[in-house]
């Protein structure tokens, strides 16, 4: 009987520390919960990759990628590459979150300039007062022409409550949004234009800023990668050419 007693004793405790190693957000289930302590005020567990070296996270943030040691005592801020291959796997990483965020924005909340069977899109985070987004924004029949299908998300550099931010939300809810916001790059006047609510522009703003946007025009392809500024029409074209080469 006592050996019965011991046997039953001993699954007993078996079972309950399987249990307690089962139970998500416990230490002893999961060491990330240790280290969460040490990141930015509202970090998530699910914030905390594996990354490709033994022993460190990675730390996700919209497109932002950083490391974090196993043991909570080094934090880096760099990328990762692959020495075979060469390949930058951090931006590898912050390509596919790119894509993902902006997968997640429905058309409808976008202003997109199309041809009628375009052969490339990219989206495009754009500042009515940014002299190079009046650049690209001149260049559109011809872009249209090349078949490019651009999708405009608005991106005011000078933040809220700013005249930049008012005209973006003038284009918005204006009843022409291409006309508007031609009119509005150009340097025309929307004043006395209507203010709708609500608008995009302060979602695509916070978008743009997780995105890592840093001026504008920021120009996304489909798979994320992100071209740094204004390009000419055709060297944009190439440049879009390329990336979907390197894609394949």
């Amino acid at each position: 009987m006592p050996q019965k007693i011991a046997a039953v004793l001993i699954a007993a405790a078996m079972a309950a520390a399987a249990a307690h190693a089962a139970v998500p957000g416990t230490a002893a289930a999961d060491p990330r919960v240790a280290l969460l302590k040490r990141l930015p005020a509202g970090a998530k567990l699910q914030d905390l990759q594996p990354s490709p070296i033994a022993g460190i996270y990675q730390f996700v943030q919209g497109a932002d990628i950083s490391y974090l040691t196993a043991d909570g005592k080094f934090f880096i801020d760099g990328s990762i590459y692959d020495m075979n291959s060469r390949r930058n796997l951090t931006e590898q990483r912050r390509t596919a979150a790119r894509a993902a965020l902006l997968a997640a924005v429905p058309e409808s909340q976008m202003l997109i300039f199309s041809p009628p069977n375009p052969r490339y899109t990219i989206t495009v985070f754009t500042d009515v007062d940014c002299p190079y987004c009046r650049k690209l924004q001149g260049e559109m029949a011809e872009l249209n022409g090349l078949g490019v299908r651009v999708r405009y998300m608005f991106y005011p550099r000078s933040g809220p409550n700013t005249s930049s931010w008012r005209k973006a939300e003038a284009v918005w809810c204006s009843p022409n949004r291409k006309e508007a916001l031609a009119r509005a790059t150009a340097g025309g006047d929307l004043a006395g234009a209507a203010i709708c609510s609500p608008t995009p522009v302060a979602r695509e703003y916070a978008l743009g800023r997780e995105i890592g946007v840093r001026g504008t025009p920021a120009i996304i392809t489909p798979s994320g990668r992100y071209i740094d500024g204004y390009l000419p029409s055709r060297e944009l074209v190439q440049e879009i050419r390329a990336v979907q080469l390197a894609a394949r």
